[in-house]
């Protein structure tokens, strides 16, 4: 036992389970699998618990050159999605002795300005969601390991690539909508450059080009529910009603929000006259009247991915391998056509 009013050491826990410090390095470290046995690894930890053992990692992260800590770099924090990714995130790095930075790029998908003076000495690695590979260059040059969360797999520039099953989800809205009798469609995309978006479109259009007798129109709008109205309303007026659309699916639950208010506008009721449908299952869906139809996302399951990857990486293993499963939730917006 350690000394009256002195911290307790490696070695100290060493001697209470009754194992080498070499062991105890293993199972704090988080590196004992396969070396100790589980319940030789269940009696340090616990031991540790009983002395109040706090490894120092200050002098473990010179040792190893690492600083634990990682970047994570979204486009912006105007939607409580990127706030989930980094709760999911924070939540695993925190499990293996890590700190998660968030930083959202002032220019959105654009150029990301490095925010250390050299990130390269102060991060062990960068998580990046729905960026532009172009937009990391400055902040991770050629070294730091980098995961890519909702990009394309095929031309990232990244260690590994995390993503959601966004084209399963634009299948299921489609489906729906199918299956409710719609068959003139328009989707409101965003009038964002990005992989993300380009599949929304890609999956929706492949989709229709199968059914006899439907049609797809294309709006684009900005990422606001401002912009959205603005693009709904002026897609959907001066269309006599055996050529207007019966259904619009909207890359974002924003957009959806910004349809319903064009909609309202041009005497359209939701969804009597149109179905709506969103992508994302943010609060404000439920919040709305009707409730929307839209995709919900994991957001925490998707850092607590995209960290995962990342640990798998700077500790040379394969990632996990797979899109994460997205849900259908039908509400109130969608009705027959």
């Amino acid at each position: 036992m350690p000394r009256a009013g002195t911290r307790p050491t490696s070695r100290d826990v060493a001697r209470a389970a009754g194992v080498s410090q070499a062991a105890v390095s293993l199972v704090l470290g988080d590196k004992w699998r396969g070396r100790v046995a589980e319940a030789t690894a269940e009696r340090v930890r616990e031991a540790a618990r009983t002395l109040g053992y706090r490894p120092n990692l200050a002098a473990r992260n010179l040792r190893l050159g690492r600083t634990r800590t990682v970047l994570l770099v979204v486009p912006a924090l105007t939607t409580e999605f990127f706030a989930g990714v980094y709760t999911g995130a924070a939540r695993v790095a925190s499990r293996h002795g890590f700190g998660v930075v968030l930083y959202p790029s002032p220019e959105g998908i654009g150029p990301a300005r490095d925010p250390f003076a050299s990130a390269q000495a102060a991060l062990d690695g960068v998580i990046a969601s729905s960026m532009a590979a172009e937009a990391l260059t400055a902040i991770r040059g050629d070294q730091l390991p980098l995961v890519m969360l909702d990009s394309d797999p095929s031309g990232s520039v990244g260690a590994a690539t995390v993503n959601l099953d966004i084209a399963g989800g634009v299948r299921q809205v489609t489906e729906h909508l199918l299956a409710l009798g719609h068959r003139r469609f328009l989707h409101l995309a965003a009038d964002v450059a990005s992989w993300t978006f380009e599949v929304r479109a890609r999956e929706l259009a492949a989709r229709l080009r199968e059914v006899p007798g439907a049609s797809l129109r294309t709006a684009r709008a900005p990422l606001s529910i401002k912009g959205a109205e603005v693009s709904a309303e002026a897609a959907l007026s001066g269309l006599p009603a055996p050529d207007r659309p019966t259904a619009v699916v909207c890359d974002d639950d924003h957009l959806a929000a910004g349809t319903y208010k064009a909609a309202r506008r041009l005497g359209l009721r939701v969804p009597e006259d149109l179905s709506v449908t969103g992508l994302d299952d943010l609060a404000l869906a439920s919040a709305i009247d009707p409730e929307l139809t839209t995709v919900r996302l994991d957001a925490e399951l998707f850092g607590e991915r995209g960290m995962e990857a990342l640990l798998a990486v700077l500790e040379g293993r394969a990632p996990a391998a797979g899109d994460i499963p997205v849900e259908l939730v039908v509400r109130g917006s969608t009705g027959p056509a």
